[in-house]
Formats: structure tokens, C-alpha cells, sequence
């Protein structure tokens, strides 16, 4: 095991360069650049800018090297643990990311919690009481869940909340509490908002990891070691939980991979709909002003939590199923 983690370490070294180049890439393919996007907003304000003020800003920006160039000077700030200056919000990146990452890292991983928790007993139920009514109850709120889009159930529980309720659900916190320092009453309302957004952004993902776990464990049940166990006089549940479960749960442990990036992207969309102050609405913003310090470095990060999260994935498999082995 201690070999196979230390070479698929080393692999990562590539694969993260590799991922370097192909994310500074994209932002580069979009045409124009943020100094485009700048100088277009200030024409329609009215305001008059010269040829010579726009090379100004590009050599002040460092626009006008080559594309390797730019590159080579992010990576170089990236290895010193300087993701750059922000065009747009004409501060360190690091700082702008470091500012949402605490209440993203919160409200992802309180998400991801209550995804698991629904969704794995649910997907159990459903297999071991296969087409009773609390199957076909969990199954079409599975696939109700599946449908219907995270930013349509934002709305939806908006409209309803304060049609019905007078309840503003946007955002995290009271009015009286949104500029106010951290405290032990802040933080408690930002309980009294946090379900919202887990139920909002936990909807389909429950709804996806129930109907994976239910398929799994169907699978699992109709082999002959488990017929052949329970012919032995193992009790149902201890059987059910002993063995099938653990082979049916290993899907769900393998996209541990892919809950790590969305921990910190967070779900763009509604948290623009909710008005969440988190990393998601940041990265959309930067994406379309091109700022690309800002947004290549949004993207090298997911990249990089996403391959951390394949090996923990990996690793988590070995320890979990005696079945698989690596050399």
C-alpha cells in the first residue's frame, strides 16, 4: 500500500502540470482579455480612453507578454504560494478566496453530511424491501429529486416562503447580522438559515447516491454467498450489513473523489439564486471578466482537490473491500 500511494504521488506532479497548462489554456481561448471587457465597460459609462492608456494597462497588467510568458510568471507565483493580483478586484487572490472558503468548506460539507446520512439508509431500505410502498415512495422522490434542477427548487422554495410564510430565505444571515462581526448569535443564525441551502443543493445528490446504493445492494443480494448465508441461519440483518452493504457502498466511496472540488466550487448557480456569499458566485464573476490570475487559479485548485480526492478514493477502496489489492 505505502508503494502504491508514493507512486501515485509522484504521478501527480504531471498530471498537475498538465492540468496547469490546459486550464491557463482555456482562459486564454475566450477572445479578448480582461482589459476587453474593462475598457468596454468604461465607453459605455462615457468615458473616453486613448490607445496610449490602453498599452498602459496592459504592460501594468502584464497583458502584453505572450501567452508562455504569463504562464510561466503564474506558476512561478503559484511554487512560491502567490496565486497573483486580482484585475478585477485589484487584491491578492489568495485573500479573495481565503475570505469565502471558511463558509463554503461549512455549508458544502454540512451538505455532503446530510446527502450521506438521507441517502444510504434510504437506498438500504429500498433494496432489502424491494417494490413494498416505502420503495416506491423513496424511488419516486428519488427520481423527483434527479429532475428537477437545483436552481428551479431555489426558486420554488423562495416563492413559497415568502408567499406563504413572509420569509425571505436568501442568504445566510438576518439583516441585522450580514455586516456584523462574528459572534455566538451570528452564528446561530446562520443555523436558522443553513438548511435551506443543504436541501436545496443535498436534493440531487441524495437523490443520485440513494438510487446507486439501492442498485448495488439488489445486485449483491441475489448472489449465492448471500442465499447461502442466510440458508446457515445468519440473521437477516446481521447478513445484510456484514457483507452486501459493504461491496454496494464502494461506488459511493469512490466519488469521495469528486465531493472535494465541490466542496470548495460549491453550487454556483444557486448560491447566485440564494445570494450566498460563497466561492461559487466569485469563480462565475471572474470567468466572465476574464480575470485570469483569479480564475486559473479557482480551477488549478479544484483540479488539485480533485486528483487528491481520486487517491483517497482509492486508498479508502483497498481498506474497505479485502477484495481489491494493489501491486
Amino acid at each position: 500500500m505505502a508503494s502504491y500511494v508514493f507512486k501515485r504521488i509522484l504521478y501527480m506532479i504531471p498530471t498537475l502540470l498538465a492540468i496547469s497548462i490546459i486550464s491557463f489554456v482555456i482562459i486564454q481561448l475566450p477572445p479578448g482579455d480582461y482589459l476587453t471587457s474593462y475598457v468596454a465597460s468604461l465607453e459605455q459609462s462615457g468615458a473616453v480612453v486613448t490607445q496610449s492608456e490602453i498599452a498602459s494597462l496592459r504592460k501594468q497588467y502584464g497583458l502584453d507578454d505572450p501567452m508562455i510568458v504569463q504562464y510561466l510568471k503564474w506558476m512561478w507565483k503559484l511554487l512560491h504560494g502567490d496565486f497573483g493580483m486580482s484585475f478585477q478586484w485589484h487584491r491578492p487572490v489568495k485573500d479573495l478566496i481565503g475570505e469565502r472558503l471558511a463558509l463554503t468548506v461549512f455549508i458544502s460539507v454540512s451538505t455532503l453530511l446530510f446527502t450521506w446520512i438521507v441517502a444510504i439508509p434510504l437506498g438500504i431500505y429500498s433494496a432489502v424491501n424491494q417494490y413494498s410502498i416505502g420503495d416506491y415512495a423513496a424511488t419516486f422522490v428519488g427520481m423527483l429529486g434527479v429532475a428537477v434542477p437545483n436552481f428551479l427548487l431555489a426558486l420554488l422554495l423562495m416563492y413559497f416562503a415568502y408567499a406563504w410564510f413572509g420569509q425571505n430565505v436568501t442568504g445566510l444571515f438576518s439583516p441585522e447580522f450580514a455586516s456584523a462581526p462574528w459572534s455566538a448569535a451570528k452564528f446561530v443564525d446562520m443555523l436558522k438559515h443553513l438548511w435551506v441551502p443543504i436541501i436545496v443543493v443535498g436534493t440531487a445528490g441524495t437523490a443520485q447516491l440513494m438510487r446507486i446504493m439501492r442498485a448495488g445492494l439488489l445486485d449483491e443480494l441475489g448472489k449465492p454467498y448471500v442465499e447461502a448465508a442466510r440458508a446457515k441461519g445468519l440473521p437477516e440483518r446481521t447478513l445484510v450489513y456484514r457483507y452486501p452493504v459493504r461491496i454496494a457502498i464502494n461506488p459511493i466511496i469512490s466519488t469521495i473523489g469528486w465531493s472535494l472540488p465541490a466542496i470548495i466550487s460549491g453550487e454556483t448557480i444557486v448560491s447566485v439564486v440564494l445570494s450566498l456569499e460563497t466561492t461559487g458566485p466569485l469563480l462565475l464573476r471572474a470567468l466572465q471578466s476574464q480575470d485570469m490570475y483569479l480564475a486559473g487559479s479557482f480551477i488549478f485548485l479544484l483540479s488539485v482537490l480533485t486528483v487528491i480526492g481520486t487517491l483517497i478514493s482509492d486508498i479508502l477502496l483497498a481498506l474497505l473491500d479485502p477484495r481489491i489489492r494493489y501491486e
